[in-house]
């Protein structure tokens, strides 16, 4: 395996995305819904834009995930009286439910791939993450 940078951290984001999907499928998930309905989470009543920010997602391709969820019953847009042009993005009930499925998975499998590391490294570890996203993005959009 290389060792390099690059190659490891695309590795373990690939790896604990595949073992999500594998848990979230049974939910009728999909790919990117788990990333949503976690940012919604946080952030129910996003406008749009801010959801694709925060999800690292380009906003044309949040479109189509956004109808996706929206025909599930997952979500719902509406607009804000005075503001035609923004689209904010709601949990529904549903959404929320599996917003605690999709939180219950995240919990679950970093306690697993974390067990291996003991608190200390464990947070050293969360620290280095950020500060290496913090290096790449606006952090205001981070969660």
């Amino acid at each position: 395996m290389d060792q390099s940078f690059h190659y490891l951290l695309m590795a373990a984001h690939s790896l604990f995305h595949r073992r999500v999907m594998a848990e979230l499928s049974q939910a009728e998930l999909t790919s990117g819904q788990p990333k949503v309905l976690d940012y919604l989470g946080l952030h129910d009543g996003s406008a749009q834009k801010a959801v694709a920010a925060g999800c690292q997602i380009d906003p044309a391709t949040l479109t189509g995930l956004l109808a996706r969820m929206e025909e599930k019953g997952l979500i719902r847009r509406d607009m804000r009286e005075g503001d035609r042009r923004t689209q904010y993005v709601y949990l529904t009930e549903l959404g929320r439910r599996k917003h605690q499925q999709v939180q219950e998975t995240f919990s679950r499998l970093e306690a697993e791939v974390l067990s291996g590391l003991d608190e200390p490294q464990r947070q050293a570890l969360i620290r280095s993450l950020r500060t290496v996203c913090e290096s790449m993005i606006d952090t205001e959009v981070l969660q």
